[in-house]
Parts: C-alpha cells; sequence; structure tokens
C-alpha cells in the first residue's frame, strides 16, 4: 500500500461517522446507507488528489457526502415520492423512548427541503455557524436565519 492510500484510509477512518451520518439523514434503508457510504468513498477517492487543503478535510469531506446524497435523492424522488426516514441511527443502549423521540425528530427533518435538511444535519453534528456555512457555500448570518426558521417549522410539525 502506498503513502497516498494509507493517508485516504486513515482520513476515511477518522471521519467514518461523518459520512454515515450524512448517508442516514437520506435514507433508513441500512442496504442503501451502505451503498450511499461506498459510492461516497469512490467519490473522495477520485477527488483526493485535487483537495488542495484549502478548507478542512472535515468540510470537504461533508460536502462532497451532502452532494452525493443530494443529488441521489433528487434522482430517487423522480422515481418515487418522498423517502420516508423514520429508521434513525442504529440504538446505542438508548431507551425506547429515546429512540421514539429521535426517530419522530428524523421524521419531522426529513420532512424539510434539501438545503433546510442539509442545514439541520450539520448543526446537530455540532458544527459551527462558520463550517456550516463554509460546506453550504452560504454566509453565516444566511445560516443564522435558517436555523431559526427551521426550528420554527420543526416545532409547527405536531402532526408528522
Amino acid at each position: 500500500m502506498n503513502a497516498k492510500e494509507q493517508q485516504f484510509i486513515t482520513v476515511i477512518r477518522e471521519h467514518e461517522r461523518t459520512i454515515y451520518t450524512v448517508c442516514y439523514m437520506f435514507s433508513s434503508d441500512t442496504d442503501e446507507v451502505n451503498d450511499l457510504y461506498q459510492d461516497i468513498l469512490v467519490r473522495l477517492w477520485q477527488g483526493f488528489d485535487a483537495f488542495e487543503g484549502k478548507s478542512d478535510i472535515k468540510t470537504w469531506i461533508y460536502r462532497v457526502s451532502l452532494n452525493y446524497c443530494i443529488n441521489f435523492s433528487n434522482r430517487r424522488k423522480k422515481r418515487r415520492e418522498r423517502l420516508d426516514l423514520g429508521a434513525g441511527f442504529p440504538s446505542e443502549g438508548r431507551s425506547l423512548e429515546k429512540n421514539l423521540q429521535i426517530k419522530q425528530l428524523y421524521k419531522r427533518i426529513n420532512a424539510l427541503g434539501l438545503v433546510d435538511r442539509s442545514v439541520v444535519l450539520l448543526w446537530l453534528e455540532g458544527l459551527s455557524y462558520d463550517e456550516i456555512g463554509a460546506i453550504l457555500g452560504i454566509s453565516v448570518k444566511n445560516v443564522s436565519f435558517k436555523l431559526v426558521r427551521i426550528k420554527e417549522q420543526l416545532k409547527k410539525m405536531s402532526n408528522i
């Protein structure tokens, strides 16, 4: 294994959860999530030489992952109705009530548009407004405005 391959493997191991998190936001089917993950790895590998380090590697990984999943979702939407993201993440010792709350939250998030869904995903991952803006190509002020509006929307979605 050459140095480039080893470096890529190290980067992927460090950011595996990030990629899976994005995949889970766009599908609840485990096989489909794994397919998305593999496709994103291919995209990351193809672009690895071109990554110039102008942004943080995590920002680049989020951007590639989100763009791929958004494109996937758009293609899928043309073939079928909206995707039902009710499964959420696999439980890790959480109570049944907590899992139901998480399932409900992701169902509501899935009802949002793709950009809003991306903003919420990044915010839930604990990224700063600066990082979210860099990943999505919007201003920090716009991130702040979108989050306030999205939170209000989510509160109003009691029927989902």
